[in-house]
């Protein structure tokens, strides 16, 4: 008879998600993933599978978080606008307060993984694919209201608007000056 599971595997989970994301994959350890998640590496690798398996069960709980937080922010009600410019303000005072500087773990594991693992590759992909659907949805509805024009397709508006988020979630990284970011934020939207 096996013997029951004796730890959290949500809090095990986001704490390897956590060390992924502040360290890179190739940077993180065996004993990096033991010691942030309090299981031995035996436990570790019986619970979760191996070190690369671990990797996608975690850039799967940064989408059901933090991926899932940025979508439920443009879904909300209110001017379409004010939710394009919460997105990119929330992301940019969550990246100036952290001192790892880790970023966006979707856009490192895009940058470190993708492009030699097609699994790695389709997690990101679902990341950025649901954040451009609802950015186009929320767009959509600001043409329709005429808060935004419809002289480009709210597709293509989605498109532009999220290779800006994400290059500011790059700069963010090593552009400290926060006004300096907002006046991005404020460009991005008022081009509209």
């Amino acid at each position: 008879m096996a013997r029951p599971r004796k730890f959290d595997e949500t809090h095990a989970l986001t704490a390897a998600m956590e060390t992924f994301w502040r360290r890179g994959y190739e940077a993180t350890s065996t004993r990096d993933l033991s010691d942030s998640t309090g299981l031995g590496q035996s436990s570790l690798y019986n619970a979760f599978g191996d070190k690369r398996e671990l990797y996608l069960r975690a850039l799967r709980r940064y989408y059901e978080t933090y991926t899932a937080e940025q979508t439920a922010l443009l879904a909300r009600p209110g001017p379409v606008k004010d939710r394009l410019r919460d997105l990119m303000v929330h992301a940019i005072d969550a990246d100036l307060s952290d001192p790892d500087a880790s970023g966006c773990f979707s856009i490192n594991a895009s940058v470190e993984k993708a492009d030699s693992d097609d699994d790695v590759r389709e997690e990101v992909s679902r990341h950025f694919t649901a954040v451009e659907q609802t950015l186009a949805e929320a767009i959509a509805r600001g043409q329709r209201s005429g808060e935004i024009s419809r002289e480009r397709s709210a597709r293509t508006l989605a498109r532009h608007f999220l290779s800006t988020y994400y290059g500011l979630r790059v700069l963010a990284r090593i552009q400290k000056d926060r006004n300096a970011l907002i006046s991005i934020v404020e460009s991005a939207v008022s081009a509209l």
